[in-house]
């Protein structure tokens, strides 16, 4: 694999570490696809680093245990702006 795509990797998985952060919060803090941040976390970082795919993946099952929660609160936000524009 190529340096920069191995160092890449490495980067967002301590990034995912340290802050929790989701898949698309990575992307955006990267500058890069949820596809492509995925596809590094899951697939490249298992060859590079099993380490620390572990702890990135222990963060991604967090995350997707608590998507639920997030798209209830998203919606429950939007109703409230809502009612508040008055429509």
């Amino acid at each position: 694999m190529y340096d920069g795509i191995t160092d890449r990797v490495i980067e967002e998985a301590v990034y995912i570490i340290e802050t929790g952060a989701t898949v698309r919060k990575t992307g955006k803090a990267f500058h890069l696809g949820k596809s492509t941040v995925h596809k590094d976390v899951t697939e490249r970082l298992r060859e590079i680093d099993k380490r620390l795919y572990k702890k990135v993946k222990k963060v991604l099952g967090k995350n997707l245990a608590e998507r639920h929660l997030r798209g209830g609160e998203a919606t429950r936000r939007k109703y409230i702006m809502l009612k508040e524009k008055g429509e």
